[in-house]
């Protein structure tokens, strides 16, 4: 059923619109005892999430018992970035998901349906997990918060991910990923219905169906002075609500160029950004637009590290982003690779496939390291100073010497493709 929903590619809602519409939904609801809000981390703090769940705390209050931030397999929030993105919400309602130790699983997608829909790629079981408070905590309400919007892993983020993966576990998300990574990234970004989602729904029908789960689904966007902006909100209980959301964010967050780009330059805001797990998201979601042999350029003040969970960086630093066939080859033939799918998924998503070249300009990371993971170094300061982001707008810019470059101040908030490289 959906309880609310609003939302246009032209719509400018404001914080007391959000408010407005949670709490039309939640009074739908009627009385709830004892709630869990499940909003992202500060890797999502545009998406309004933390606005709602300080609205949701201040509808339940003391029968908001739990925050559990869906971390997956991200670093713990710092003090800082639960105030600033949760303004008001008590420190100790928030709980850290731990995606090694605390999950319990609740059902098993059968092998052969995964080998059905990834045609023939995929033939192993997998396994919903989630965190066992969703299980044990005795809650009357999960409200899972969060932004739709294209994603590398699962074609549309938001909806199911946020639990299966947000609050999964250690195998559910190294499969999951690799799933998609199979199946093919460029077959799945900006799709809402494609073989991951596909499996995280068979969870949700068949194993989660009973669980009090009610999705606040946003879509954010930039407005015609670059800002932005929250286009839709869409609250709900089943698959609908996501759609409706997937829907408004092709609309508001995909960009169809005209011609291939030749030349790339993507901002990784130091808040948000300090490893390439997170960072690589200025390959992905610009990889359709690029030209063959165009030049990728990663402008990264806060660089410090491959991957936020230290077996996945060091993976990543053994082994590099190295190109399909040769993850694959290191999957088939190392227990390290075997055992830490998700890091496999994560090389194969994050590499050019040598179609086109990708400079890493980091604030932390030596030319070595970049270099030992087969991407190309550029001093961050010089690069600075030649494509000065304070200077720059969204899209195409011809600098000083004539240079024609496309710039995009953060990748985590749309897509981008050629015609040519984007086909249903």
């Amino acid at each position: 059923m959906v309880y609310f929903q609003r939302g246009s590619a032209t719509d400018e809602l404001s914080s007391n619109d959000l408010k407005s519409a949670l709490f039309t939904a939640l009074e739908k609801l009627g009385t709830r005892k004892k709630v869990l809000a499940i909003p992202p981390d500060y890797t999502r703090f545009h998406s309004k999430a933390g606005e709602l769940t300080a609205f949701a705390w201040q509808y339940y209050k003391e029968n908001l018992t739990d925050i559990l931030p869906a971390l997956g397999t991200h670093v713990a929030m710092t003090g800082d970035e639960i105030n600033h993105m949760f303004p008001g919400v008590p420190f100790d309602l928030f709980r850290v998901h731990d995606w090694r130790n605390d999950v319990v699983t609740l059902g098993t997608v059968p092998g052969d349906y995964i080998n059905e829909i990834t045609d023939g790629r995929i033939n192993y079981d997998w396994p919903a997990q989630v965190n066992k408070m969703l299980v044990e905590g005795g809650y009357d309400l999960i409200l899972s918060i969060g932004q739709v919007v294209p994603h590398e892993v699962i074609g549309m983020a938001n909806y199911n991910k946020n639990i299966f993966v947000g609050t999964g576990g250690a195998e559910g998300i190294n499969k999951s990923h690799f799933i998609g990574a199979a199946y093919g990234m460029e077959r799945i970004m900006g799709r809402a219905n494609n073989p991951v989602r596909r499996v995280l729904n068979y969870a949700s029908e068949h194993f989660a169906s009973d669980m009090p789960i009610i999705y606040v689904q946003t879509v954010i966007g930039r407005n015609d002075q670059g800002k932005l902006v929250t286009r839709g909100i869409f609250i709900g209980d089943d698959e609908e609500v996501f759609e409706m959301a997937a829907d408004l964010s092709i609309q508001v967050n995909f960009e169809m160029v005209e011609k291939p780009l030749k030349k790339v330059v993507v901002y990784l805001d130091p808040s948000e950004f300090r490893s390439t797990w997170l960072g690589n998201k200025s390959i992905y979601r610009t990889r359709m637009a690029l030209a063959d042999d165009a030049e990728l350029i990663v402008l990264a003040p806060a660089l410090k590290e491959f991957g936020e969970d230290p077996t996945i960086d060091k993976l990543i630093r053994k082994y590099g982003y190295c190109g399909t066939p040769k993850t694959l080859e290191y999957v088939e033939n190392n227990e390290d690779m075997k055992n830490n799918l998700g890091a496999a998924a994560h090389l194969i998503h994050g590499s050019s496939e040598g179609r086109f070249s990708v400079t890493y300009c980091p604030g932390h990371l030596t030319k070595e390291e970049i270099e030992s993971v087969f991407f190309k170094y550029a001093d961050l300061k010089e690069m600075m100073k030649l494509y000065d982001p304070e200077k720059l707008k969204d899209g195409f810019n011809t600098m000083p010497d004539g240079e024609e470059i496309f710039y995009i101040s953060n990748p985590a908030v749309g897509l981008w493709a050629h015609k040519d490289r984007f086909k249903d």
